[in-house]
């Protein structure tokens, strides 16, 4: 029970979640007690900053017209957020930050996450991120195609 309002106070408070304390059950159930919603992002498969973007805006529900770049990251998350009665969670599972062509760009989205928390505060949400990160991709073994993305579908 303790540990349980705990997590919500962290969630009220904004900011990015130490994870190695909490599950992501554990963060959705704070969420809901709290009436925030919670975001999944699945970044495993994503190994640039556009398909990382991509994975966000369809977690997220980002609009059509979703430019795709950092600073369109944080005007939608700005808008999603406004858009919340309370507030909203982030949660970014197997980022591959140990990737060298993500490092960057994962620091580069954290950043935009923690402008976010500023900007909830300021208007009276909370917002709230987890971080999953994850090592570098495997390598793609000879021979072997990539599996393919989730909806794609091979022409006849």
């Amino acid at each position: 029970m303790a540990q349980a309002q705990s997590l919500q106070k962290k969630l009220q408070k904004g900011g990015l979640l130490d994870i190695s304390s909490f599950g992501q059950r554990d963060v959705a159930e704070a969420a809901q007690v709290l009436g925030m919603t919670l975001f999944f992002v699945d970044c495993d498969r994503a190994r640039s900053c556009s398909a990382v973007l991509r994975a966000i805006a369809k977690a997220v529900d980002f609009p059509e017209y979703f430019g795709s770049n950092l600073d369109a990251l944080s005007d939608c998350l700005c808008d999603t957020l406004q858009d919340q009665k309370v507030g909203m969670v982030l949660w970014l599972h197997n980022l591959h930050s140990g990737d060298p062509a993500l490092a960057a760009d994962a620091a580069a989205i954290e950043s935009v996450c923690a402008d976010t928390v500023e900007f909830a505060a300021d208007n009276g949400r909370y917002f709230a991120y987890a971080i999953q990160h994850a090592g570098k991709h495997p390598d793609p073994e000879p021979g072997v195609a990539p599996t393919p993305y989730a909806g794609h579908r091979e022409h006849e």
